[in-house]
């Protein structure tokens, strides 16, 4: 039953990410089409444009993050035993816990702030709306990486295609 919803998670994760990526390009082009042709614009394009880069971005970074393919600097990995390869990395997916988690409560208070000003993006669209991306794509890293914490993948040595850290 749990890996049918980490799967729904995941497709629906996915999905949204596909979504944002095929807006933003149909909003892109309209917007050349509609300036070029048209001489004329949609007022509230580049800043949507703007805050959805944002959020593609953080979508990404929580699928990279179920992946675990995010950036890492491996480069005296390679010299230590596979046993000490898994403490480093348990101790990595420990500390990315903490700052994800650090983050994401910074993140939220700073959109309630947003909420309480009633500060405006665009087109009257609420600045806290926009944001609130940043805590929950945060918090959804900081339960990723508990994920892979709690249940690591298997070591390097099992997996002939997977880096050793």
């Amino acid at each position: 039953m749990a890996n049918r919803i980490i799967r729904l998670i995941n497709k629906l994760e996915d999905g949204f990410l596909v979504l944002m990526l095929t807006v933003m390009v149909g909003l892109a082009v309209a917007q050349i089409v509609y300036r070029n042709v048209f001489d004329a614009g949609i007022v509230w394009a580049d800043p949507l444009l703007r805050v959805m880069v944002l959020w593609v971005v953080l979508a990404g970074a929580v699928i990279a993050t179920r992946t675990d393919n995010h950036i890492r600097i491996d480069y005296f990995t390679r010299y230590f035993s596979d046993q000490v390869c898994h403490c480093i990395q348990r101790f990595v997916y420990a500390f990315s816990i903490a700052v994800c988690a650090l983050i994401s409560w910074h993140a939220a208070r700073f959109v309630l702030m947003e909420y309480e000003y009633h500060t405006i993006a665009f087109h009257g669209v609420p600045s806290w709306l926009t944001a609130v991306i940043i805590p929950v794509g945060f918090a959804l890293m900081a339960l990723r990486y508990l994920m892979l914490f709690l249940y690591p993948p298997e070591p390097a040595s099992a997996l002939p295609d997977r880096k050793r850290c």
